[in-house]
């Protein structure tokens, strides 16, 4: 299992990791099997879609906040509200993603990445990588 880490510098942005896990992938020298992204965070998750447009990450913070906008009438007080309202993005896009590695490379579609949501930075932050052959 290798870690992969990353600063945000924003308090909510996508980062695109697929370089990251790819390189993983390569010096796994598994060239049949899968691929898993695990994020340990409760204020982040994973997220997969185009990193081509990079107005995609904005429409997808741009939703997430007009979905779960930060306010104070959470019931975990003992955060703040951004802090909270964070929580509730990372459980709606989740903490994992699986990929099938076929030649030594992930199977994405051409525009697709693999993104850090960031939902309370910045901050310092890693995310998992296990290559397994089979």
């Amino acid at each position: 299992m290798q870690k992969v880490t990353l600063r945000t510098s924003q308090r909510q942005e996508m980062v695109n990791l697929l370089e990251d896990v790819q390189s993983v992938v390569s010096e796994s020298g598994v060239e049949e099997g899968m691929c898993f992204v695990y994020c340990p965070h409760t204020t982040g998750g994973l997220v997969v879609n185009s990193y081509m447009d990079p107005n995609t990450p904005k429409d997808i913070t741009f939703e997430m906040d007009r979905l779960v906008p930060t306010r104070v009438d959470f019931f975990h007080i003992n955060d703040t509200p951004s802090d909270a309202a964070a929580h509730v993005k990372a459980s709606l896009v989740g903490i994992s993603q699986t990929f099938i590695v076929s030649e030594g490379k992930l199977q994405l579609g051409h525009s697709q990445g693999i993104l850090f949501a960031e939902f309370d930075g910045p901050r310092d932050r890693h995310v998992m990588v296990k290559v397994v052959a089979g």
